[in-house]
């Protein structure tokens, strides 16, 4: 017999992977296209996703074209079958943030960033969730709102 699974502390877990799939949305010649890359995520002390973002990037341009984004944190590595492993996706909205505590909170997380987190075209950003999906294999999904994951907010 298997042990049920508590969707908020999976979710929670997996948002401590340090790195995630970011889509933005982006705009080529009129047309909307979804486009993803790669990220390195921390949290701050309310559990929400921290990004460390070049003006240079194109996610970062993106974002000129809508804050709405997601992150998907791949909980897969090592498993023969991807389909049957975890993984969370994150809805919400990307905001720049100047707050000394953010900061703090990412480069304790990830502290290889320190490198380069004072170059002068990188920012922080706070994604601020509204929505995650967990699939934790095959037929076991939950989705669950940014209320039920954080209820005091």
């Amino acid at each position: 017999m298997t042990e049920a699974l508590d969707p908020k502390k999976e979710i929670f877990r997996l948002m401590q992977l340090p790195k995630a799939a970011f889509g933005t949305i982006a705009r080529r010649e009129g047309s909307l296209f979804p486009s993803v890359s790669l990220v390195v995520s921390a949290l701050d002390a309310a559990g929400m996703p921290l990004l460390l973002l070049s003006d240079l990037s194109d996610h970062v341009r993106n974002l000129g074209n809508s804050s709405l984004a997601s992150l998907l944190f791949d909980g897969t590595g090592g498993i023969g079958e991807p389909l049957t492993g975890p993984r969370v996706t994150l809805l919400g909205e990307v905001a720049e943030t100047t707050d000394p505590g953010h900061q703090a909170s990412y480069l304790a997380a990830r502290p290889e960033a320190a490198l380069y987190a004072d170059f002068k075209d990188f920012r922080f950003y706070r994604f601020a969730v509204a929505e995650a999906l967990l699939v934790a294999g095959f037929g076991r999904i939950q989705r669950l709102s940014a209320a039920e994951l954080w209820p005091s907010m």
